[in-house]
C-alpha cells in the first residue's frame, strides 16, 4: 500500500520512476556480486580443506618425531637443546582486493637462509628423531601461515556475502516493492484526476453551449 507522504503529481511520479531505475540497477551489481562472492567462497572452502589436511599430517609427523626423541633424550637435555632458538622470522602482512573485501596476505622470511640454521643444538648429544622434529616443523610453517591466511579470508569474505545477501533482500523485497506501489498509486491518482478534469471540462462546456444556445432564443 502506498505511504500517506507520497505526493501524487507528475514530478513525483518522475523522481520514483528514477529512484526504481537505479534501485532495479543496484539490485543487479549486488546480486552479480553476491554470485561472485559466492563463487570464489566455494574455491578458498575447497582448497582450505586440502591445506588443513596437509597441515594436520605435517604436524602429526613432527609431533611423532617429537615423541620419539622425548623418549629417548631426558626432559633436561630436550629442554636444553630448544631453548636458545637461533633462527628468527619476519612477518609481513600486505592485503590484496577481492571483491571490495581486503583480505590478508602474509609473508614471512627467515634471517638466515640456511637450512641448517633452524637447529638450535649440537648434534652429539641430541637424536636424530629431534632433527626430524624441527625439519618438518620447518617445512609445515609455511603451510600453517598460508592455511590462517586461507582462514582469515573465508571469514572476511563470509561477512561479506551476508552483508551484500541482506541488501539485495532489502532491495528485492522493499524497496523495489513499495517504489512500485507508490508508482501505481500516483499513476491512479494522476489518471482519476486527469478524468475528473474531462469530466469537468465536459460539464462546462455543456453549460457554456446552453447559455450561448439560450443567449440566441
Amino acid at each position: 500500500m502506498a505511504k500517506a507522504a507520497v505526493i501524487p503529481t507528475r514530478m513525483e511520479l518522475k523522481k520514483l520512476k528514477g529512484r526504481l531505475q537505479t534501485a532495479r540497477r543496484g539490485h543487479k551489481l549486488l546480486k552479480d556480486k553476491r554470485d561472485e562472492l559466492m563463487r570464489q567462497f566455494m574455491d578458498i572452502i575447497r582448497l582450505n580443506k586440502e591445506l588443513r589436511t596437509k597441515v594436520e599430517q605435517g604436524l602429526t609427523d613432527a609431533f611423532g618425531s617429537l615423541q620419539v626423541a622425548s623418549s629417548i633424550m631426558s626432559p633436561e637435555m630436550l629442554e636444553q637443546a630448544l631453548l636458545y632458538p637461533r633462527q628468527s622470522v619476519e612477518l609481513d602482512m600486505t592485503f590484496k582486493n577481492i571483491m571490495s573485501v581486503n583480505v590478508p596476505q602474509y609473508k614471512f622470511q627467515t634471517q638466515n637462509t640456511d637450512p641448517s640454521e633452524i637447529y638450535p643444538y649440537g648434534f652429539a648429544q641430541t637424536s636424530g628423531e629431534l632433527d626430524d622434529a624441527l625439519d618438518n616443523m620447518a617445512r609445515v610453517f609455511q603451510d600453517m601461515l598460508e592455511l590462517a591466511q586461507i582462514e582469515k579470508t573465508m571469514q572476511l569474505l563470509a561477512e561479506e556475502i551476508e552483508k551484500t545477501r541482506r541488501r539485495v533482500n532489502a532491495l528485492e523485497y522493499v524497496m523495489i516493492p513499495e517504489l512500485e506501489t507508490n508508482i501505481k498509486y500516483i499513476t491512479m491518482k494522476l489518471a482519476e484526476n486527469e478524468n475528473s478534469t474531462k469530466v469537468r471540462l465536459l460539464k462546462v462546456k455543456d453549460m457554456v453551449l446552453q447559455d450561448a444556445h439560450h443567449y440566441q432564443q
